[in-house]
């Protein structure tokens, strides 16, 4: 499926319904992210998951490790704003108990529970209630002979573990399956995925596992997820981070924005580096512009620029934008000066103009602005700025210069 902002071909899919949620066959790639509550504390979890939703989560998943999770579930799926899975380790009632409650999907790791017996009792129910399954290898708890053989957690034991289950689950007729093959090892993990994307046609669940707490943790993730849907590769995402599952939800989204696989629903904000002509503090500027848009739904570009000399220009693909000069922002709309505001009002101002574009849009947004006097004052502010500071701040030309003689030495 040919994706605009994104020149690849993603690779074709069968397609599972994860509750109303389609996964794979060419359906919008989906984030998924994890509750940290007790299962058993409905309210807590509920609360959790909304959130999540809020944040752009479209699948989540909860613990399903004794009775009392169980019990609980039955009582979250049904006030779920989001189709929900239910995580089984080691003890196959629990997936059966979670049937009971009426969850949209199990995610079972091969590694724990091994039984052939238990795991085809677990698909034949599935089957009959047309519920999906997450085969989830994990490169921690892989299947100890698996790891002997091949000597270790490799990409070839991920995916033979992988298959052995699929095995299992043809004996049983049950086909409504994804599959995971997650590591900590961003190298591993990647291999893992090409090699199972060439010998399986089932929708493909992508992570990396255990990434650890942002910064750092975000890098790898992005690192492993964005290598493969980048070749076409992933058919629903999640971010395992040490934080707020709230945080994973956000940077799954942004992530597929970013890559143009789903389309924008919160502010792209994007802002200079700052250099020595900047007039404001714009880190400061771009972090109050973030906290000041929120989670407002207002799919938009925005721009945040430290002077006015480059700053409409770099950013004229921008729906808006701000940029200061001499202690004042001046707003724009598609490079479009429409509006000097003072140093002080340059947030609210960006904020309420973005509100006034996504209602009434560009046009309409240009059309209220005085743009002669705008453009004028605009030109007047950079003018001043170049003769203060200079057309070659860093001494380029001269710099130039010095290079040939070096050469021509």
């Amino acid at each position: 499926m040919k994706v605009e902002g994104w020149s690849g071909e993603r690779r074709s899919t069968r397609q599972i319904q994860v509750g109303g949620v389609a996964v794979g066959g060419g359906a919008p790639i989906t984030v998924q992210s994890m509750t940290v509550t007790k299962t058993a504390d409905v309210e807590g979890t509920l609360q959790q998951i909304y959130a999540l939703a809020a944040a752009g989560c479209d699948i989540v998943r909860c613990t399903c490790n004794e009775p009392e999770a169980a019990v609980g579930l039955a009582q979250i799926v049904p006030r779920s704003p989001i189709p929900v899975i239910a995580d089984i380790h080691h003890q196959y009632k629990m997936a059966l108990a979670a049937l009971e409650a009426g969850v949209h999907g199990l995610r079972l790791n091969p590694g724990n529970i091994r039984r052939p017996e238990h795991i085809k009792a677990v698909a034949s129910e599935c089957r009959d209630r047309a519920v999906p399954i997450r085969i989830g290898v994990n490169a921690g708890s892989l299947d100890p002979d698996l790891y002997e053989r091949h000597g270790g957690a490799t990409p070839e034991a991920m995916v033979e573990s992988a298959q052995r289950e699929l095995d299992y689950f043809a004996e049983v007729d049950f086909d409504l399956v994804k599959i995971s093959v997650k590591a900590s090892s961003v190298p591993l993990m990647v291999e893992a995925y090409r090699q199972l994307a060439e010998v399986t046609d089932h929708p493909l669940h992508l992570g990396v596992t255990e990434a650890g707490p942002p910064p750092a943790g975000l890098v790898k993730a992005t690192a492993g997820i964005a290598t493969l849907l980048m070749e076409g590769i992933g058919d629903t995402i999640r971010y395992s981070l040490t934080a707020d599952p709230v945080e994973e939800a956000r940077a799954g989204r942004q992530l597929l924005e970013a890559l143009g696989l789903r389309e924008r629903k919160n502010v792209d904000l994007i802002a200079c580096p700052s250099c020595g002509r900047a007039e404001i503090d714009v880190i400061d500027v771009a972090r109050r512009a973030m906290e000041a848009f929120g989670e407002r739904q207002i799919p938009l570009q925005v721009a945040v620029m430290g002077c006015v000399v480059n700053g409409p220009g770099e950013a004229r693909e921008a729906d808006i934008g701000i940029a200061a000069g001499n202690k004042r922002g001046h707003l724009f709309v598609k490079g479009r000066n429409v509006a000097v505001v003072p140093e002080d009002e340059m947030v609210s101002s960006l904020v309420e103009w973005a509100e006034f574009i996504h209602e009434h849009g560009t046009d309409a947004a240009i059309a209220r602005a005085d743009t002669e006097r705008a453009e004028r004052e605009a030109a007047r502010d950079r003018s001043q700025l170049l003769a203060d500071k200079g057309d070659d701040a860093n001494d380029a030309s001269a710099r130039i210069v010095e290079i040939g003689r070096r050469l021509d030495a």
